[in-house]
């Protein structure tokens, strides 16, 4: 016990820091060149850094339980088609239900009838294709990569035919934006991530055991067939919360849990998931102050995060190729 102790305590540090430098990197945000309506603004960049932190937890959370499902650092539920899915989804409502009937039904309505549907079709492709191709990642990959191209497609056909009303309401949802979420859907969703969070926190240890591979979890107790339908559920739910309060992220989850596994010191979920946390929240608050108010609004935080996570994932994909 003593051993593991003092083995554990760099990752202890480590998360300390990066929990130091995420609190400087949100104080700045907040109080750096406040001016006018100092209440207001405070308010709404309180706001802003919750979207963030939502946004950080949810994408941390779902990419690292998907590599961990999947056993490959690669694979990540953006590049898989979710988020594809889901621009599809909205596109879908927004193509066949009228806008007035969209209203009618609320802005928490809105978000529980497409994560819904969100979660249905991921449980209804993804699991399936896990259990039939366990043992072909690399085929996972493409059929994944293909689904999305898929659904990118129908999305296109549907918004060439919308109206221009109906394609503008489309457009403000699904580019990544941290200032259109409202107050009662951040709320609601901190509500959603904090029992998931929770949730998963008991299963921290039962993660490492499916990182072992299918047979050995299965061997060492676990139901592995459970296990990954429970996984899959809470990361279509994380996936839905992300992208329905700031839009699509392809390549923000792939970066921060890559980075996770070189920073945490650890193998283990109980360091891992917390460390790819506080990345996420560096990477977006700090780098939301650094574009904003330090380079004075150079340019957008997620073309820069796609770019750099685009990078990584060709870096990792011809590394894997080349092993």
């Amino acid at each position: 016990m003593l051993i593991n102790h003092h083995r554990h305590i760099p990752s202890q540090k480590r998360l300390l820091i990066l929990l130091l430098v995420s609190l400087v990197c949100i104080t700045g945000f907040i109080m750096f060149n406040l001016k006018g309506n100092i209440s207001y603004i405070l308010l709404h960049r309180m706001w802003i850094v919750l979207t963030m932190i939502l946004v950080a937890f949810a994408s941390a959370t779902s990419t690292l339980l998907f590599q961990t499902v999947t056993n490959n650092r690669i694979l990540t539920p953006s590049i898989m088609g979710f988020e594809a899915l889901f621009v599809l989804i909205q596109t879908i409502v927004i193509f066949f239900i009228d806008a007035q009937d969209m209203v009618n039904v609320g802005v928490i309505g809105k978000f529980l009838f497409e994560s819904l549907l969100l979660i249905l079709f991921s449980l209804f492709l993804y699991r399936g294709l896990f259990t039939a191709l366990k043992q072909n990642l690399h085929l996972v990959l493409l059929i994944g990569i293909i689904l999305g191209t898929l659904f990118r497609s129908f999305s296109n056909l549907l918004q060439r035919l919308m109206s221009p009303s109906e394609f503008a309401i489309l457009q403000s949802r699904i580019f990544a934006t941290f200032t259109r979420a409202e107050p009662i859907l951040i709320i609601f969703s901190l509500a959603i991530a904090t029992i998931i969070g929770l949730f998963l926190w008991r299963m921290r240890y039962r993660f490492d055991v499916l990182a072992l591979g299918r047979d050995n979890a299965i061997n060492l107790g676990v139901d592995y067939q459970k296990s990954i339908t429970i996984i899959l559920l809470l990361v279509s739910v994380l996936v839905a919360i992300s992208t329905a309060l700031v839009g699509p992220f392809t390549f923000l989850g792939l970066l921060i849990a890559n980075l996770a596994y070189s920073i945490s010191g650890s193998s283990q979920h109980r360091f891992l998931l917390p460390t790819a946390f506080l990345l996420g929240i560096i990477f977006l608050v700090g780098g939301q102050l650094l574009l904003t108010h330090i380079l004075n609004h150079v340019g957008a935080l997620s073309i820069v995060i796609e770019f750099i996570g685009g990078a990584l994932f060709i870096f990792l994909l011809l590394k894997k190729v080349s092993m």
